[in-house]
């Protein structure tokens, strides 16, 4: 089965497919759809087949960028047809290509185990928040062990030195983060369970299409890369491609979408929960003390 960054993705490697396809045997063409009606004689990919391509779906590209993706979705032909690995995550992606902001906004499945070490002022900079017998992360201050280790904004903490921490209190965890030793803290982690990750690439004016206030977002665009990839209102931004984004002005959040490149890939989370795990935390706090540092792949 094959998975896709985004629709813009899937609707685009239909094109490709149907191409090599009709390519493949003329003598009984594959069905396109409606908009690949006319097809180049020369078995080229496009823009030719489909003539409106370089602005399809809104999007501003061209052959080269697609053709320099192909080998993503490269696969093997047989009797004219063009099959797929059968590896149940094969990503297919001739339009995002191996954007980076994807790798760095990844939400892992399964758990970790990380170690920490306590600063030389016998702290590691994380605050953990309780919600229903769980315990996550509130708060990763920018440098701090918590931060080298790897720890983001909504990652579940499942045990501290053995300790299943289901149950527990904010404050009981912050307790036995205080009387473990400074040399060696084992955390298993499970990733960021309540948020999930959008990728949505920008129109030729440079927008993906929604509009937000205090990080949530509040509309989206009609037929925007933002709708077709089913972002929805009452979500807060976490990320912007892996790039934590919690406790900025809308104006620097605004900024980070601007230069970001034509992918763009945010990592959401519904309100309600949002402002339960950041409740009671001054927004000074998150604005001076959170880690906003773009992390490494």
């Amino acid at each position: 089965m094959s998975l896709y960054p985004s629709l813009e993705d899937l609707k685009v490697d239909k094109v490709i497919q149907a191409q090599t396809a009709f390519s493949s045997n003329p003598a009984n063409p594959a069905i396109l759809s409606e908009a690949s009606t006319h097809i180049s004689q020369d078995g080229s990919f496009y823009p030719r087949l489909y003539p409106e391509l370089s602005e399809y779906m809104g999007l501003s590209l061209n052959e080269e960028e697609v053709q320099k993706n192909l080998p993503m979705v490269a696969g093997t032909q047989s009797q004219g047809l063009v099959t797929r690995p059968s590896t149940v995550n094969y990503m297919v992606a001739p339009v995002t290509g191996n954007d980076v902001g994807i790798r760095r906004a990844e939400i892992k499945q399964g758990i970790r185990e990380i170690i920490v070490c306590k600063d030389q002022d016998g702290k590691i900079g994380l605050r953990l928040k309780s919600i229903d017998n769980g315990i996550f992360v509130q708060l990763v201050q920018a440098n701090s062990p918590a931060s080298l280790a790897g720890l983001r904004f909504g990652d579940q903490v499942l045990q501290i030195n053995g300790e299943n921490c289901a149950g527990w209190s904010s404050e009981k965890s912050h307790k036995i983060l205080k009387q473990a030793s400074g040399e060696r803290i084992l955390m298993v982690i499970r990733d960021r369970p309540f948020e999930r990750t959008l990728t949505m690439h920008k129109d030729s004016t440079g927008h993906v299409g929604f509009i937000f206030k205090n990080g949530k977002v509040t509309s989206i665009v009609k037929d925007s890369s933002a709708a077709r990839n089913g972002l929805l209102t009452e979500h807060n931004m976490c990320e912007i491609n892996g790039q934590n984004v919690i406790g900025l002005k809308d104006s620097q959040i605004a900024d980070i979408l601007a230069t970001a490149g034509n992918v763009v890939t945010i990592t959401i989370m519904p309100s309600y929960i949002f402002e339960h795990i950041i409740k009671r935390m001054a927004s000074g706090i998150m604005k001076s003390l959170m880690d906003h540092a773009i992390p490494e792949v």
